[in-house]
């Protein structure tokens, strides 16, 4: 891989990584703003957003992970090849998955082995 291509990919990730950061403060916020209403219906429905926004939220720290790895990954030289096959990704999967680890090959694998074996 070039390296204006991964000048893109690295400006793409920190942007990436920005944004979600900016999303965890929102919610960091929101959350200690909330206040507690006497109304049942309205307690269920407020802890039911709560519960809602903090499986984003811990989607969104597993999604951060996988950008600080991939960025660590550019520093080192490895992004863009494959960790299991030592093969390239290819530039079509990673301008859809910048974080993609695998090249798709090794992901469908690993997806078919998983639903083969839980």
């Amino acid at each position: 891989m070039s390296a204006p291509q991964l000048a893109f990919f690295r400006r793409r990730l920190q942007a990436d990584e920005q944004a979600l950061l900016s999303a965890v403060k929102a919610t960091a916020g929101h959350l200690q703003e909330s206040e507690t209403s006497s109304d049942w219906n309205d307690r269920a429905s407020a802890e039911e957003e709560h519960t809602l926004e903090l499986r984003v939220r811990d989607r969104e720290r597993k999604l951060l992970q996988k950008i600080r790895e991939a960025l660590r990954r550019i520093d080192e030289g490895n992004y863009g090849w494959c960790e299991e096959t030592g093969e390239p990704i290819g530039i079509p999967r990673l301008l859809a998955r910048p974080t993609a680890a695998l090249c798709l090959e090794a992901q469908e694998r690993r997806e078919q082995a998983k639903r083969r074996f839980g």
